[in-house]
């Protein structure tokens, strides 16, 4: 229509119309972008470029963290869960050994290090008198040198017959386990056994004021009570070698 001098007369509005509940749910809740009315979509698109281009981007990101990621945690956790088999060794005859006191011995407990894998160790006959913890059946015991306060080297005072560590005064009775100071369990101790005349010394193990035998524990960590709960045994305990 024109009217005047020639300018043309504005179309009359359209009544916009007003969608429906159910159009206006299948509107939002379309997979199409189109019908969601993202801006620059296409019909029959389902992802914009830009979320695609970002989706990708981040994948490719994520990969690139696995490449460096992986390899460093499977270089920090693989010693965790690796068992090490430590054979049996011989520390001389059983002849060699008696009831009264403890002769130390030299034992290696990692291979393939040298002397910083060697450990000492006091080795002596077994007393019927006195050995009465449970599980003990051998003819020879064998005790730790590390204090299970830090990890000191603890020394036998035949005089005294007690094991003391120079470190920070922990005290130890005959059979190693403990009188005073600041070590929270007894001596740790090691499997035994006699082979043709031989006392034989496999791997440590720990226990507690009762002796009872548990997974090897670091110093400082506790047998008694909650303790054995608290400080459970690591997955990289050498295994117990078989007889």
């Amino acid at each position: 229509m024109v009217r005047g001098r020639g300018r043309p007369l504005a179309a009359p509005h359209e009544p916009r119309r007003i969608l429906t509940v159910a159009e206006d749910r299948h509107k939002k809740t379309s997979p199409y972008t189109a019908d969601r009315g993202i801006p620059g979509a296409f019909d029959g698109e389902t992802v914009t470029r830009r979320r695609f281009m970002g989706a990708t981007t981040h994948t490719l990101g994520a990969v690139a963290a696995g490449a460096f990621a992986l390899p460093a945690l499977g270089f920090a956790l693989g010693p965790v869960f690796e068992r090490t088999k430590m054979p049996w060794q011989s520390v001389g005859p059983l002849t060699d050994f008696t009831e009264d006191t403890y002769y130390p011995r030299v034992i290696q407990i990692v291979a393939g290090i040298g002397e910083a894998g060697k450990t000492t160790v006091y080795v002596r006959k077994r007393n019927p008198a006195i050995d009465t913890e449970p599980g003990g059946k051998s003819a020879a015991i064998i005790i730790s040198t590390r204090c299970n306060h830090l990890g000191c080297p603890v020394r036998f005072t035949q005089a005294a017959g007690k094991f003391i560590c120079p470190c920070h005064g922990g005290v130890y009775d005959f059979r190693g386990i403990r009188e005073g100071g600041p070590p929270v369990r007894p001596l740790d101790r090691f499997y035994t056994r006699v082979d043709n005349g031989l006392v034989m010394v496999g791997p440590r193990y720990s226990v507690n004021s009762q002796l009872r035998r548990f997974s090897p524990r670091d110093p400082g960590e506790p047998l008694d009570g909650i303790g054995q709960y608290l400080y459970p045994a690591r997955f990289s305990t050498p295994e117990k070698p078989g007889r």
